[in-house]
C-alpha cells in the first residue's frame, strides 16, 4: 500500500479510468458500479450469479486481475500473457510489501460487565421474531419448482437495495426468490395464513453459493417448512437445518418429474419420522386431486435432528440457556 502511493500507482490508474472501492464484500456482493444493461463485464471477485450486478439482464465474467487490467488496455477480452508480444509487456510477477501498515486505534475489547449494556435500535433494527417449533402434520403448497444449481443469490439476493435490511428480517423477506419468481412473498405471506406455510422443490446443488444465513432464515420467516431436492449445498444445508426447514432429499430422483408447482404436499407424523429414521414418507396431491406416496430421506445427525426439532438453532441455544 506504501509503495502504491509512493510510486503514485493509485493516481495513475484513477487517471487512466479506474475507480477504487473501500475493502469490503462490495462488487462481490453487488455494491455499486452496475453495469449497464445488455453489456457483459469482468469482475475480479465472485459472484456472477444473474442480477448480482444490480443489473437484471448482467452478463458478468470472473477472471483474475491480471485477464481484467490486459482487457481495460485492449478495450477486449484479452489473454494478459499474450501482451508481451502486442504491447511488449511482461506478465507480471507479485512481490510482497516491505512493511504494512496496520491501525489498532479502533480496536476496542470487550467490557466485562456484558450484561449491563443496553441495546440501542434503529428504525431499521428489528428483533428477530419467534421461530416456530417442527409441527406433526403440514398440508402445504410447493410455491416453486427450480431447477440445478439455485444459488443464495437467487434464494435472496445481495445488492444495494437488499443489504441495509439484513437487521430487518420482515423487510428483507420481500426480496426472497424475487430473481426467480418476483410474486413469491406474497404468494408464501398467503400460503402461511391458507395453510401454514410451504414447500420449495429443486433439482442438484441447491443453495450453491456464498453462505447467507438470510436465504434460509428469510423463507422461515416466510413459512417454509421444508426444501425437496435432490442434492444440497454444504453450508446451505446446515444453515436449513439452523433455522428450522427441513432438508429432505428423493430417495428415487425420478419423482422429481412428478411434482409441478402449486402441487400440494401432505407430511404427517413427522416428529416420529425425522426422530426415528432416515427414510421418510410423504403424499403428493396433484391439482386433479390424484395422490401419490414419494419416500424422501433426510441425513441430519442426533444433534441436528434435536435443533431442528426445536425450531432451529436459536431456540436450542435459548433452551441451554435457561436450563
Amino acid at each position: 500500500m506504501q509503495n502504491m502511493i509512493e510510486n503514485r500507482t493509485f493516481a495513475n490508474l484513477i487517471t487512466a479510468g479506474a475507480r477504487y472501492h473501500q475493502s469490503g464484500c462490495m462488487g462481490c456482493i453487488g455494491m455499486g458500479l452496475a453495469q449497464a444493461s445488455g453489456t457483459i463485464s469482468l469482475r475480479t471477485m465472485p459472484r456472477n450469479f444473474p442480477d448480482r450486478s444490480g443489473t437484471k439482464d448482467d452478463q458478468m465474467h470472473l477472471c483474475s486481475p491480471e485477464t481484467a487490467a490486459a482487457s481495460a488496455l485492449t478495450g477486449k477480452i484479452t489473454d494478459p500473457r499474450t501482451l508481451e508480444k502486442s504491447h511488449g509487456m511482461s506478465y507480471p510477477k507479485f512481490e510482497y510489501p516491505t512493511y504494512e501498515l496496520i491501525n489498532r486505534e479502533m480496536l476496542i475489547a470487550p467490557i466485562d460487565d456484558h450484561e449491563s449494556v443496553k441495546l440501542e435500535k434503529g428504525e431499521n433494527i428489528k428483533s428477530l421474531p419467534e421461530i416456530p417449533e417442527l409441527k406433526d402434520s403440514y398440508r402445504v403448497s410447493i410455491l416453486l419448482k427450480m431447477g440445478d444449481n439455485i444459488s443464495t443469490d437467487e434464494i435472496l439476493k445481495a445488492v444495494a437495495e437488499v443489504l441495509p435490511l439484513r437487521s430487518n428480517l420482515p423487510e428483507i423477506s420481500k426480496y426472497s426468490f424475487t430473481v426467480i419468481d418476483d410474486t413469491f412473498h406474497d404468494r408464501a405471506l398467503e400460503a402461511k395464513d391458507s395453510h401454514g406455510g410451504h414447500i420449495v422443490v429443486a433439482a442438484e446443488n441447491y443453495a450453491q453459493g456464498s453462505s447467507r444465513e438470510h436465504a434460509a432464515l428469510a423463507p422461515k420467516y416466510l413459512g417454509q417448512v421444508a426444501v425437496l431436492a435432490k442434492s444440497y449445498a454444504r453450508i446451505a444445508w446446515q444453515n436449513l437445518v439452523n433455522f428450522g426447514i427441513l432438508p429432505l432429499e428423493f430417495t428415487n430422483e425420478s419423482d422429481y418429474d412428478k411434482i409441478e408447482q402449486d402441487d400440494e404436499i401432505s407430511l404427517d407424523n413427522m416428529i416420529e419420522q425425522v426422530k426415528n429414521g432416515r427414510e421418510i414418507n410423504i403424499k403428493l396431491i396433484k391439482a386433479s386431486g390424484e395422490e401419490k406416496q414419494i419416500k424422501v430421506i433426510h441425513s441430519m445427525s442426533g444433534r441436528q435432528i434435536q435443533v431442528l426439532l426445536k425450531g432451529g438453532i436459536i431456540n436450542d441455544f435459548k433452551e441451554k440457556l435457561n436450563a
